[in-house]
């Protein structure tokens, strides 16, 4: 079960977890209880073709530097752990592999079946399937090593208040009890 909310107001939040995990969803429901401006990472990231902007990081800088926030925990090999030093509070979605799995994979074909525009025009083609850093292989992957990343990042950031997830109802508690809408994605398979 995840903690109870924080006692101290959350002004800077991170959401962490593999790719596929609930990330976006969880973060702008937060954002949407506490009136917090949430930026979506993937967004300051991928330019068209899925490059990386080269702005990235100046971005990010200044999203960091800013007082309140909420976004997601990635790129890490691109910004360090530049939002570590600034977050007071973690959310971390350590869910199973199944309900990730579960996840990535109805929303990427969701996606390309719709044709949903993503990122600055980009979108979910067939061929990306093949890409080893196709959101669904690295979710596969990643998973046991991502977990152990964050808890490394836990470690090394002792004044971040950490709330863990370690199951769709956890998170729907959690939201019911923050004020936000506790729908969840998808339930568990």
């Amino acid at each position: 079960m995840a903690d109870a909310a924080p006692a101290a107001p959350m002004r800077r939040v991170l959401v962490s977890g593999i790719s596929g995990a609930g990330k976006t969803t969880l973060a702008r429901r937060v954002a949407a209880a506490l009136d917090l401006p949430y930026t979506e990472l993937d967004a300051l990231h991928h330019g068209p073709g899925w490059i990386k902007r080269p702005e990235f990081e100046a971005d990010t800088a200044a999203l960091a530097a800013s007082d309140r926030w909420i976004t997601e925990d990635q790129y890490q090999s691109f910004i360090g752990d530049l939002l570590w030093q600034r977050a007071d509070t973690l959310l971390w979605l350590d869910l199973p592999r199944r309900v990730v799995m579960w996840r990535v994979v109805t929303r990427t074909f969701v996606r390309m079946v719709l044709r949903t525009p993503l990122y600055n025009g980009n979108r979910e083609r067939v061929r990306n399937l093949l890409s080893s850093g196709h959101p669904i292989r690295w979710a596969w992957t990643h998973h046991a090593d991502r977990r152990a990343r964050t808890q490394e990042q836990v470690a090394a950031h002792p004044d971040v208040v950490v709330v863990r997830f370690r199951s769709t109802a956890d998170v729907a508690a959690w939201c019911g009890r923050l004020g936000a809408r506790a729908e969840v994605s998808s339930p568990e398979p």
